[in-house]
């Protein structure tokens, strides 16, 4: 188990809290769940970074909240994209002896068939849902892709049987596929496409950036 992360309480009532918190290396928190009560806290960036190396994404830790140990997950967070710091953390406490509903990594390994053939080997989803004891997470599941042919999709029934862990997503739920390189033709026609693409997904992130709730 990591080292403890300690904490301390924050004032919510005043926004400048949180800038001169952020500002000492600090990030602002809250943490609720198993015989927890909702408490807005705030922890150590460099500790929780730390820790964080230490047991993964998904691991649980150990964090110390008015003198109390309580086991958590990272269960939600914001980051600066810019700047590469936490923003905001959210931790949820939790029964060690009970099962957790989780978000993990895929991971494809081997070489496909068809990319060998001249074929694109395409990621649909990245992660999925398990449910597994605290204990028991992993920080990814990796899936064997070197029987994929081109026209092939990797699903979550496909690998469900073979999973040691409860996967909670649909069998139809696509993870990577193995398609055709396209055409020269195509390559033309979608040339100029990036350039619009762009412009659209500027305009929507200043409507995302407008419409964003303060804090």
């Amino acid at each position: 188990m990591a080292t403890t992360v300690k904490t301390q309480t924050r004032d919510i009532a005043q926004q400048s809290n949180l800038t001169k918190l952020r500002g000492e290396g600090f990030v602002p928190a809250v943490v609720y769940g198993y015989k927890t009560d909702t408490s807005s806290i705030a922890v150590s960036e460099k500790d929780l970074l730390k820790t964080l190396r230490e047991v993964g994404r998904n691991g649980v830790m150990k964090l110390d909240v008015d003198g109390k140990n309580v086991n958590v997950v990272l269960s939600d967070y914001q980051m600066d994209v810019l700047k590469g710091n936490f923003v905001h953390a959210d931790f949820l406490a939790i029964n060690m002896s009970d099962e957790l509903e989780v978000s993990v990594t895929v991971v494809p390994t081997g070489e496909a068939v068809g990319v060998s053939e001249g074929g694109v080997l395409n990621q649909s989803n990245r992660e999925v849902t398990i449910k597994v004891k605290p204990s028991a997470i992993p920080e990814s599941i990796e899936v064997d892709v070197s029987e994929l042919v081109i026209g092939d999709t990797l699903t979550v029934g496909d690998i469900r049987e073979k999973s040691e862990f409860q996967i909670l997503n649909e069998d139809d739920f696509a993870l990577v596929s193995v398609t055709a390189p396209r055409s020269d033709e195509e390559l033309e026609t979608t040339a100029d496409e990036p350039a619009v693409a762009k412009d659209e997904e500027a305009e929507q992130k200043n409507t995302d950036e407008a419409t964003k709730p303060k804090e």
